[in-house]
């Protein structure tokens, strides 16, 4: 839980677009100090310039968060500069879909390396920071929010690796708040889950690293994800700035699950009682059969 956003250090992995991008711009005007990160360099500097122009003090590195070197610069750098952080987002992440036997070691050295090991980093970096400036300070407040989302609470087909990673940060958090509450009363942590939301993550491809890049020609399932994923990410009616208020509220009312669209816990409540009935898991298409058809169509010409 943080009370007052007034002068404290933010740090923002993935802020050159989407929830980070938009989480630096509510820190600006919350008058926040911003550790900005990204992979992204032009994406990143154009934050930067409109987060100084705003006023707020910056600290920006260009960092890939799975490279566990380069992100204990930044918690360096971070703390050189503005000392512990007191809101940690780790929230950079990438998409990949496609029939889950058919994502190739890369593919799931990629995915895995950005969406769990970057999240991992940024716990293991800078919460030892955190704890240690509640000791010190017994006003200190501090909050780590991690990005997953919806796909982390259920398990659409086609998209098996992605929701293999975001099942793996929804699990981390939880563990994370849970180990928080036995050792301080002053920093919590929270996960954010968002359905589909304009952001870019859907065209996330663009950074992907050389070395991790397939030379072998997109299947016909990987090319059937990325559409899906075009269309439904692009289609989306909730913005990143409402979200990023969302996750500012969050913090200040010490909430943990933060959801995007709440109308889309029908859809875990009905997998959880899958698992609790030890029923077999529940068709993803059974409110919009035709999808299913058209989806199995497809993969099966």
């Amino acid at each position: 839980m943080i009370t007052d956003f007034k002068n404290k250090t933010a740090v923002l992995t993935g802020a050159g677009s989407g929830f980070g991008l938009e989480c630096a711009r509510i820190g600006a005007r919350l008058g926040m100090n911003l550790v900005l990160a990204d992979v992204q360099q032009d994406a990143l500097d154009k934050t930067v310039a409109e987060m100084q122009a705003a006023g707020a003090p910056v600290l920006a590195m260009r960092v890939d968060v799975s490279k566990a070197d380069q992100m204990q610069a930044l918690a360096d750098a971070t703390f050189a500069r503005f000392g512990a952080p007191h809101f940690v987002f780790n929230n950079a992440g990438v998409g990949a879909g496609g029939l889950v036997w058919e994502n190739t070691l890369k593919d799931w050295e990629w995915v895995l390396g950005v969406n769990v090991m970057g999240v991992v980093h940024g716990v293991r970096l800078f919460t030892p920071m955190m704890l240690d400036a509640a000791k010190a300070d017994p006003t200190y407040q501090g909050h780590i929010v991690n990005t997953a989302s919806m796909a982390g609470l259920l398990n659409a087909p086609n998209m098996g690796i992605y929701n293999v990673s975001k099942h793996a940060v929804v699990s981390l958090s939880e563990t994370l708040y849970q180990d928080l509450a036995l050792v301080t009363d002053q920093i919590s942590a929270s996960v954010l889950c968002p359905f589909f939301v304009p952001t870019g993550i859907s065209q996330s491809h663009r950074n992907r690293p050389e070395e991790l890049k397939v030379e072998a020609k997109p299947t016909q399932s990987q090319l059937i994800g990325q559409a899906m994923s075009d269309k439904a990410v692009g289609s989306g009616k909730v913005t990143a700035a409402q979200v990023a208020q969302m996750v500012f509220d969050a913090i200040a009312a010490n909430q943990f699950y933060i959801y995007s669209h709440p109308k889309a816990i029908g859809s875990v409540q009905t997998r959880m009682e899958d698992v609790m009935l030890a029923r077999n898991p529940t068709d993803p298409f059974a409110h919009k059969p035709e999808l299913g058809v058209e989806l199995k169509k497809a993969l099966r010409a």
